[in-house]
């Protein structure tokens, strides 16, 4: 019994208004930063409140080396702000976007355990 092979036609598929690739490599590098267990918990704290390094590593159990070392990659990857007063040196979410990447993130998480 001869077999007939089927071919498939496939229609030329256009995704409107894609960005470019470049864009989608630094939202890849922006979701790296988000692959830290560590990096979002001091996002998740900040979330609340800004910080000083003093009270996220008391909150978070941590050394203060290691929060600064973390906060620095948050700040680099513009998620976190600094802000001076005096000597100390407070920390927030960099904008309404950050709150909305956790809050998005969270929900999806949270929908997925019921």
């Amino acid at each position: 019994m001869d077999k007939v092979k089927k071919s498939h036609v496939h229609e030329k598929v256009s995704v409107s208004r894609e960005p470019d690739i470049e864009v989608l490599y630094d939202l890849s590098e922006l979701f790296k930063v988000f692959g830290d267990s560590t990096r979002v918990r001091i996002l998740a704290a900040l979330t609340f409140k800004e910080m000083c390094v003093y009270h996220l590593a008391e909150h978070l159990s941590m050394t203060q080396s290691a929060v600064s070392h973390q906060l620095r990659i948050l700040r680099t990857s513009g998620l976190v702000r600094p802000r001076r007063e005096g000597r100390t040196v407070y920390y927030a979410l960099d904008d309404e976007h950050v709150r909305e990447i956790m809050e998005a993130g969270l929900e999806h998480v949270t929908e997925k355990r019921r």
